[in-house]
């Protein structure tokens, strides 16, 4: 599938992973670790590492050429200030897939994550051929749910410990946005 890159605000990049982000990826995540942790998994150390970095995004273009999931970054002038992913890809009668995304510290409150978001639904619909997409925030995570809520996503529930968030589980709020309500082709 090809994925053509998008510019977005401040001239931002929205692009499809490369095997040579290790570097800025593992830059990104270094400098971005502390206001992170409150919103993600554990991470290994291996994680904050160039070659942790490169296994990672290895894997995650093995898992784009099966159509399993699309790994984008946000790039700025060669660096990394963000990362947007469609996992869990289901074709058939489902079509539909679990969106997540992070944008710097730095780039906060400029509209970046909100154009990402935009982006990767009409891609969703237009190129990969979804009709739903679905994402889950932590309850107290008001930016990221007005995020969705501006791109057209509904509350459809709360999930209890949903995600092992930052050593625990945790209680997540989920939407969907659908996509169109048109006929697909086979």
């Amino acid at each position: 599938m090809i994925i053509p890159p998008e510019v977005l605000p401040d001239g931002v990049v929205l692009r499809i992973v490369s095997v040579d982000d290790a570097e800025a990826l593992h830059a990104a995540y270094v400098a971005n670790r502390e206001y992170l942790a409150p919103w993600e998994p554990h991470r290994p150390d291996s994680f904050f590492t160039v070659a942790g970095q490169a296994e990672r995004t290895a894997e995650r273009l093995r898992e784009f050429a099966e159509h399993r999931l699309v790994p984008w970054v946000l790039e700025s002038d060669g660096s990394i200030v963000g990362a947007v992913t469609l996992t869990s890809l289901v074709f058939g009668p489902f079509r539909s897939a679990s969106l997540g995304y992070w944008v710097a510290a730095g780039r906060q409150n400029r509209g970046l994550a909100g154009a990402a978001v935009a982006s990767v639904c009409r891609t969703a619909r237009d190129i990969i051929g979804l009709h739903r997409v679905e994402a889950g925030t932590l309850l107290d995570n008001g930016p990221s749910q007005r995020v969705l809520e501006k791109n057209g996503f509904e509350p459809i529930g709360m999930a209890p410990r949903y995600l092992h968030i930052n050593g625990e589980w945790r209680d997540h709020r989920l939407f969907q946005r659908i996509l169109h309500d048109g006929q697909l082709s086979d």
